[in-house]
């Protein structure tokens, strides 16, 4: 089996840039011959570029032309769209359906239906585009805090349903989660073509003894990761260690508290680093207070036989089950997240058990062989579905 892998680059990279590339590595390790097709985001400079960027966000001939000599020369069975956004653009959709070649596409996140891609504005969760029109993102100037750059995402989102490429020119698309695919299923796509995948952690990092006298936090310092509530809680804490792992906006934030709390931060580290600090943590706190694709951070954790206290909301709660996996606590409730971390200091037995059901669970769902079988799965029924409809 042949396979064009297609991802458009963001600015910074993230836990989509590591799937995107494991998932290639891993099909490669299995036979599958894998050629990956990217682009770089780049942030445009003027007027003048953010309109021809806007523009080729919607259609680029550049890349429906570059596409369509790919497919020619590659001749692959069947791509696998990461993401468009904001350069490739949808025109590569259209493409593969002159070639005849059919398309799975993973939704890593809610781009198709929100401009910030998160459902998070302003410090709290937002599904006005979802449930009205992609209009009220450009209200807001949601994107790049910019209403222009909205504007530009939102007419390409708009655009393209009204032409029916989402629910036409894809043969099958991937959530990560049973939540996310209820989202993509409430804002228009086709139920029967969303099946469910998650990520993997490979390779396996091994089980930790969690004896360090800490929890710890690893990820993005951002608003949406809930860092402030999770400070707020640490400030309510006694005796309780917290090792911060990430780097980001709030880095200030959690230097300052630091200084009054038994808060440790150690920027951000490489990932092998990361795993070891993990494995030796009592719990890993997930406080964000947005729906979450899918944290490969708490599949790491799963990965080490940690166990995770995350916020009852949205892919977290899905992931982690409460009082066997890990805790749930209300999402932006600081006195809850402390009261839960104080229960989980105080059960060091509980918590030892809901690490191994933690580590059973990432055996049985997130190894690279399970993620292969699933992948390949899916590869196959797309292709069966593709040559079913053209014999009928």
């Amino acid at each position: 089996m042949k396979i064009l892998s297609v991802y458009n680059r963001y600015l910074n990279r993230g836990g989509e840039d590591e799937v995107f590339e494991s998932e290639a590595e891993l099909l490669r390790q299995h036979g599958v011959e894998v050629g990956l097709v990217t682009e770089q985001v780049t942030s445009p400079d003027g007027l003048q570029q953010k309109v021809a960027a806007a523009i080729q966000a919607t259609w680029s001939n550049q890349w429906y032309k570059r596409f369509q000599a790919l497919l020619e020369s590659e001749a692959p069975d069947l791509v696998h769209v990461h993401n468009l956004v904001p350069t490739i653009s949808p025109s590569v959709l259209y493409a593969c359906q002159r070639a005849g070649i059919p398309v799975v596409h993973t939704l890593h996140n809610y781009r198709l239906f929100c401009p910030t891609s998160t459902f998070f504005r302003d410090g709290h969760l937002c599904e006005e585009c979802l449930r009205g029109t992609l209009w009220q993102g450009v209200k807001h100037g949601c994107y790049r805090d910019s209403r222009l750059a909205t504007a530009a995402l939102a007419g390409m989102l708009a655009i393209h349903r009204n032409l029916g490429t989402w629910s036409e020119k894809v043969d099958c698309y991937v959530a990560l989660t049973q939540f996310a695919r209820q989202k993509f299923i409430e804002g228009g796509l086709p139920a029967d073509r969303i099946v469910i995948k998650p990520n993997f952690v490979e390779p396996d990092p091994g089980v930790g003894n969690g004896d360090g006298g800490y929890c710890v936090f690893v990820g993005r310092l951002a608003a949406q990761k809930g860092v402030s509530t999770m400070l707020a809680a640490w400030h309510r804490l006694s005796g309780v260690k917290l090792i911060v792992v990430g780097n980001g906006p709030l880095a200030s934030e959690v230097e300052s508290a630091g200084r009054s709390s038994c808060v440790h931060y150690l920027g951000r580290l490489p990932r092998n680093q990361t795993l070891e600090v993990i494995k030796q943590a009592r719990a890993l706190v997930f406080p964000s207070e947005w729906y979450e694709g899918f944290p490969l951070t708490i599949a790491e954790a799963f990965a080490c036989g940690v166990p995770v206290i995350c916020s009852r909301l949205g892919a977290m709660q899905e992931i982690v089950e409460d009082c066997r996996t890990g805790l749930h606590f209300e999402a932006g409730n600081a006195d809850d997240l402390a009261a839960k971390v104080t229960w989980a200091w105080n059960h060091p037995a509980e918590v030892r058990a809901m690490g191994t059901a933690a580590r059973s669970e990432y055996e049985s769902k997130y190894t690279a062989r399970r993620n292969y079988e699933m992948l390949f799965e899916i590869y196959q029924q797309t292709l069966r579905r593709r040559r079913n409809a053209l014999n009928n």
